[in-house]
């Protein structure tokens, strides 16, 4: 990766609304660490153990790490993992003095050594260990802005915690075993030549890049309308500050010149080193995820950040990147479009089903469903009815097509919107009886009652829907903290003809139920699945992942939708917003799903195994997960859960 691609001097992306300066979530202060510091009057850095100029410590990854997190005793970290899942911890610094310049404590530089076992084995830096600087959103930690590799650098402000984001990806060929390393973080001094003498030709390219993309933000402004010039000036100006703060400008910002790149002695002599011990387990969560989890992304989104036209090359390879990139979180995306009355276009391939492509979006292992349009994605001449019976004859003679659903309708109210589905439903079946149609809702029609309270119409949708929905997807808000009421859900069901009862959460359930709003609890956003486990759904939606204000350039200021909660349908982020990569930035909440969703794969191994009372058992003596107000705020029960279950599993 090309070291000024993720500069860590960096800004801190526009966002709507005032960042609060964040708090220190679920943790009390620890007073034992609040000593007065003799270091005093000009410090340098090489010459004093970086123990003595910045706090480091660990957090596991369900925890906010705030700028105002006290620091806490360092200790070696010990994670747990199986082949093929993701784990990951927090590396928290807090400077206590100030040896730097200009407004910031002090320049810290942060890497990780390679993984190995006694036997050989080795998980890779920048192949299955990555770093990742945790950058506040309305101040709250979220976005996971990719540290430059081998060695990332991060300013730390006084009095301010920042944490690094350390993931291992475990791949299914692993090797089992115990397997140590280390994140060693080194306090560098800013007196020594510039690193701009010795950029090389990618270095230059990179910043003649940059320089180039804010002429083409600003270049095209003539005859645009006000608001979109203030937005592109707005986002020139972000992408020449990041250029600024590069490190090849450092010695013009920084009062003592730039920063040192140390070399190796002195990083042994001086650094703090941060213990690092992963037991790989010898079992395999599947590559195929056990529960369906549909994600959302907004075509139009993309369309008009991203400036591509609908249906050109450059639309096809947006989406793509889009597709692959969200497939590593287990989850299985479908791109969507928004009609009238919540009339809803998804598909999850952009490309025909006779198109080559096809296959390879609905044959990869990692889609565990996909969504089939019922009119074109891509716009043309076909007739909408043609088209559709040309795709599903098609996709019906592959074996994917078990995968296949169609999600026609989001949220219907009324009885026009619910007879809609069913015509249209019934058009599908009447090219294929076994396709299954996805409908999600909180009530029955609201002009037609179905029963006479609230619930009981809700309760009797499947009987008003049947045979035109075949997957149930019923809002978590409904059931509020009864979770006795599933029961009544599922007595409706006919699930023996294959009808099925997925969950979705959006603006609701709120606090403190589990939900994925910004500022909502670690333990929370991971419980929404620890939820659907228990609850018993066999799939789950999620409306939105990009769904963030409209903006016509990729660096423009993060806005979230008016009216809903923060964070609601924004689960990543531009990777233009941070830095020139154009890779999406995932956030902490999105990580934090993918470690619920393997909390599945643990959960429905051991029940398999067990039973599935077993399975609620252990859910449930750990003190991981009772009910919608009732889990762990604490990391420690879930890897106890973990630990409990994994044995079982070799």
């Amino acid at each position: 990766m090309d070291s000024t691609e993720n500069s860590q001097d960096i800004v801190v992306p526009p966002v709507e609304g005032v960042a609060g300066g964040g708090t220190a979530y679920g943790w009390s202060d620890d007073g034992g660490l609040h000593g007065s510091n003799p270091l005093k009057g000009s410090i340098d850095p090489t010459e004093v153990q970086t123990a003595d100029l910045v706090h480091v410590w660990f957090m596991p990854s369900t925890m906010n790490v705030g700028p105002q997190e006290m620091p806490r005793h360092l200790e070696p970290i010990n994670l747990l993992a199986a082949r093929n899942e993701r784990e990951s911890v927090q590396v928290a610094l807090r400077p206590k003095v100030s040896w730097g310049g200009s407004g910031v404590a002090g320049v810290v530089q942060v890497q990780c050594s390679d993984l190995c076992s006694t036997s050989g084995d080795r998980l890779v830096v920048g192949q299955s260990v990555r770093l990742r600087h945790v950058v506040p959103i309305l101040g709250v930690p979220d976005a996971l802005v990719p540290l430059d590799l081998p060695v990332g650098q991060l300013n730390l402000l006084p009095g301010e915690t920042t944490a690094v984001w350390v993931s291992i990806d475990v791949p299914s060929m692993q090797a089992p075993g115990q397997y140590e390393g280390e994140v060693i973080i080194t306090a560098v001094k800013t007196d020594a030549e510039s690193p701009s003498q010795y950029m090389g030709k990618a270095e230059k390219h990179q910043l003649y890049s940059e320089l180039r993309s804010c002429l083409d933000i600003v270049e095209p402004i003539d005859g645009k309308p006000l608001e979109e010039v203030v937005e592109r000036v707005k986002s020139a100006s972000t992408s020449l500050r990041r250029v600024l703060l590069s490190p090849s400008f450092s010695e013009f910002f920084s009062d003592n010149g730039p920063v040192d790149i140390m070399d190796e002695d002195a990083i042994s002599n001086l650094s703090v080193r941060v213990k690092l011990h992963l037991t790989v387990w010898d079992f395999i969560l599947p590559v195929t995820p056990s529960l369906p989890a549909v994600f959302g992304i907004s075509d139009t989104v993309i369309e008009d950040r991203f400036g591509v036209e609908h249906g050109t090359q450059e639309w096809y390879e947006a989406l793509d990147q889009h597709f692959k990139w969200l497939l590593q979180f287990r989850i299985s995306p479908y791109f969507c479009r928004w009609g009238d009355s919540m009339r809803v276009l998804t598909y999850t391939c952009p490309y025909p089903a006779d198109h080559p492509k096809s296959d390879e979006y609905f044959s990869d292992p990692r889609l565990a469903a996909y969504a089939v349009p019922y009119s074109k994605a891509v716009f043309g001449s076909d007739a909408a009815k043609d088209y559709l019976q040309k795709e599903i004859e098609i996709l019906r003679t592959k074996n994917h097509w078990k995968k296949a659903y169609f999600y026609l309708w989001d949220e219907p109210l009324n009885l026009e919107q619910y007879d809609s589905i069913r015509k249209m439903a019934s058009e599908i079946h009447a090219y294929a009886p076994d396709a299954r149609v996805l409908t999600t809702y909180y009530c029955g029609p609201s002009d037609a009652p179905l029963a006479p309270t609230a619930f009981e119409a809700f309760v009797k949708v499947p009987n008003f829907l049947r045979p035109h929905t075949q997957i149930y997807c019923t809002s978590e808000w409904v059931l509020g903290n009864r979770e006795d009421l599933v029961k009544d859900i599922i007595g409706e069901l006919q699930t023996e003809s294959g009808e099925e009862w997925w969950t979705y959460v959006c603006m609701g359930p709120s606090d403190p139920h589990p939900n994925w709003h910004l500022g909502m609890r670690g333990t929370q956003h991971r419980a929404v699945f620890w939820r659907v486990w228990k609850e018993g759904g066999t799939g789950f939606l999620y409306w939105g992942a990009n769904c963030y204000e409209k903006a016509s350039v990729p660096s423009a200021e993060i806005r979230f939708r008016r009216g809903l909660p923060p964070g609601d349908g924004v689960l990543f982020y531009p990777g233009e917003v941070f830095s020139s990569s154009h890779e999406p930035v995932a956030s902490v909440r999105l990580e934090r799903i993918l470690s619920g969703l393997q909390d599945i794969e643990y959960l429905k191994l051991y029940a398999s195994r067990y039973g599935r009372d077993e399975g609620l058992a252990l859910l449930e003596k750990t003190g991981v997960y009772l009910g919608p107000e009732r889990y762990t705020l604490e990391h420690m029960p879930v890897d106890v859960m973990r630990g409990i279950s994994a044995p079982g599993l070799i």
